[in-house]
């Protein structure tokens, strides 16, 4: 195999400092040897086509640098889209070379004790090169200094940032109304000319554990590389009807539009108070509203944004600090939306995301409008079942559970027994069909194998997302109908529940954020860490 790493070994009396080899070895016992006996070792050049790198970089110089590369490709790459729509000219083997994503390696090679964390992320699980390409290092500044400052000051760690060998697809770097865009050139005449996305190459190999090292000639440094991070910037801005610029870092998840109205209505008043962290609201569609705009105006532009041209329509309300502000999403009925949406939201490493969506109630003690805290999923909507199988225990995660009781219990004003008639914890169970009730003779052994006290389509799907791609989740659903006890939903006491409930249950989720903001180093847990983890959160 090809070991790639540095090396501090002596050669002719004088230290050689962390000189990168490429080595066609067995192990890393036989770097070693090989270096020292001059035996299929030859130097990498930092500066040679795989990239004009530089060591030892700070963290905010690798990030400058980042910046600098990312803005030079797209900008080059933008520049020949341009001329080639304009005067047909095609762009040369030396200028389609530029259209690369830099790419940025962290090497640590410890000597002596070896430094202990109990944080879940930027730590090493082993000495080694790691490296990945970058996408939007401007716009993902805050994480990347996150991640690389920990690894530079508590690990010695050495940082490095060159290009890669991995080209940005054109329609990655387009906006709407360019000229590339509203021409007449077929598309797939840009196709023949320009990078294009090559499904080969975008895959969670890494989230899922199943890339080989041997086949690499680094270690992953983050969950995503560039190009996996475009593709789902790209969809977001399809499926939810905003710029992913604007979606927030707490996430709530629905499937009900009067959940996106009482929001709304709770972001208006927000906006138009004047001590509120709040500063602005972005909708589906593009259009934003801010604070100190005409209340009739901001009501206008909320009316009229198009969220039905959408398939999961989104709601940013921003904050003017940097603790993050929230974006709801409608992501409809059904597993398969839920997975589409992850997916994507994922690539933006949020801080956390909520379900607070309407379930059905399965005990008789339950009343409509109580709360179920999902601490356990029965996963029968199968939507992952390949890349987590179903015996794969989804954990609740403590410090979001408890949050959202001390929520519920500030909103409702209840506590103690009062609260527990309210609010009860135990497993859902999440199908793929909404009319699983017409298999109810089949169903009924494995739903009182379970305990069920809950069933809804999207809950265990979120669940096993977060817990798939690292990102803390919780669920908290009301009651909307008991189908084993023939509380079943009509249209006047569907009216009559989500008048009443669903204010105080949008709240809770509220009030459980707030709370989750003042915890982030608890809230990313180990419990969401393999034990291969990259580095990067």
């Amino acid at each position: 195999m090809s070991y790639v790493g540095y090396v501090n070994l002596p050669s002719h009396g004088a230290p050689i400092d962390h000189m990168l080899v490429s080595c066609s070895i067995r192990s890393r016992a036989d770097l070693a040897w090989s270096f020292l006996s001059g035996d299929h070792c030859t130097p990498m050049d930092m500066t040679s086509a795989e990239g004009t790198g530089r060591s030892g970089l700070t963290p905010d110089q690798a990030v400058d640098r980042l910046e600098r590369l990312h803005a030079e490709a797209s900008g080059a790459l933008r520049e020949a889209l341009s001329r080639f729509t304009r005067r047909g000219i095609v762009p040369t083997p030396e200028e389609r070379g530029k259209f690369r994503y830099p790419e940025l390696r962290v090497d640590w090679q410890p000597s002596g004790a070896v430094h202990f964390t109990r944080r879940a992320w930027a730590k090493f699980q082993a000495p080694g090169l790691y490296s990945t390409t970058i996408t939007q290092p401007a716009f993902f500044r805050r994480y990347l200094l996150e991640q690389l400052r920990p690894l530079a000051e508590e690990f010695g760690a050495t940082i490095d940032v060159g290009v890669s060998e991995q080209e940005i697809p054109y329609p990655f770097v387009t906006e709407a109304g360019d000229e590339f865009i509203r021409s007449d050139l077929p598309v797939h005449e840009l196709a023949r000319h320009f990078p294009t996305p090559v499904l080969a190459n975008v895959g969670d190999e890494i989230a899922d554990g199943t890339w080989v090292f041997e086949k690499r000639r680094s270690r992953p440094l983050s969950l995503f590389d560039g190009l996996r991070v475009d593709f789902s910037l790209r969809r977001l801005m399809h499926y939810t009807g905003t710029d992913w610029r604007t979606i927030q870092p707490w996430i709530l998840f629905t499937n009900y539009q009067r959940y996106v109205d009482q929001f709304l209505s709770w972001a208006m008043a927000e906006l138009g108070r004047d001590a509120s962290p709040y500063s602005q609201l972005a909708l589906p569609g593009g259009a934003t509203v801010r604070r100190g705009d005409d209340p009739s105006a901001v009501a206008a532009a909320i009316a009229g944004a198009p969220w039905h041209r959408f398939q999961m329509p989104a709601y940013n309300l921003q904050r003017s600090d940097d603790r993050g502000g929230i974006s709801i999403v409608n992501i409809g009925v059904g597993p398969s939306n839920a997975k589409n949406a992850t997916d994507h939201l994922a690539v933006l490493r949020p801080h956390c995301w909520l379900m607070i969506g309407h379930c059905g109630g399965l005990r008789q003690s339950q009343t409509i409008g109580d709360y179920v805290l999902a601490h356990a999923y029965m996963r029968r909507d199968r939507i992952l079942d390949d890349l987590v199988p179903p015996e794969v225990p989804v954990p609740a995660l403590a410090e979001v559970q408890l949050a959202l009781q001390v929520a519920a219990e500030r909103v409702t004003g209840e506590r103690g027994d009062a609260l527990k008639r309210r609010l009860r914890t135990g497993t859902v169970v999440s199908y793929d069909d909404r009319n699983w009730e017409f298999r109810w003779s089949q169903e009924r052994h494995r739903i009182n194998l379970g305990r069920a006290i809950a069933v809804d389509m999207e809950s265990a799907a979120l669940a096993t997302q977060g817990y798939r791609l690292r990102v803390p989740y919780g669920t908290l659903l009301c009651v909307s109908d008991k189908p084993l006890h023939g509380e079943i939903k009509l249209p006047g006491a569907a009216t009559s529940f989500y008048q009443r409930a669903v204010g105080e249950h949008l709240q809770i989720g509220l009030e459980a954020i707030d709370i989750l903001r003042g915890e982030l180093g608890s809230l990313h847990s180990r419990k969401l860490r393999s034990f291969d983890e990259p580095p990067f959160r």
